[in-house]
């Protein structure tokens, strides 16, 4: 076997626990690391992928900008912190089964449209350095819009939390 699909299968495995502790914690905070945990392998992924630019976003926007926003809205909504059990609905049940019909769906969707095409080898590979030239030259408008958009919604998000 190949090294990389050992590290990938590792990955995988650390990926999936994580996502199911995040769901079946009841401590929101661990939820929140468990989180953590499912977007570093997901990083680590990208990595085996050889989208070094994707991983590293991954890393610097979910996790470094993301969860400092998941862990600071806890904290200012004043959440329970501890194990609560008013924390899981009563119609979990339902919730499962409709993600698990989604995921049926989305699986039949994925196999009608793919099936058994193969990816072929020798694909055009696009560096760190071409994502950031297309960036920051072709699409420097939208970027920067985007960019004061989230600064305006962080001035709304302090507005909205102060007491005064």
């Amino acid at each position: 076997m190949v090294a990389q699909n050992i590290a990938f299968g590792i990955i995988s495995g650390i990926v999936v626990l994580s996502a199911l502790r995040m769901v079946t914690t009841r401590n929101i905070v661990h939820s929140a690391l468990f989180l953590v945990a499912v977007l570093a392998g997901l990083s680590g992924q990208y990595v085996l992928l050889a989208a070094e630019f994707v991983a590293t976003t991954q890393v610097l926007v979910y996790i470094g900008a993301v969860m400092v926003l998941f862990l600071f809205g806890i904290m200012l909504t004043k959440a329970p912190i501890g194990k609560s059990m008013q924390m899981t609905g009563t119609q979990w049940p339902i919730a499962a089964g409709v993600a698990l019909m989604l995921g049926a769906v989305i699986l039949y969707s994925l196999l009608d449209q793919f099936g058994s095409e193969r990816v072929t080898e020798g694909g055009k590979i696009y560096r760190t350095a071409d994502v950031g030239d297309e960036v920051f030259s072709t699409y420097i408008i939208p970027f920067e819009a985007i960019s004061v958009l989230l600064l305006a919604a962080l001035i709304g998000a302090i507005v909205l939390a102060r007491k005064d």
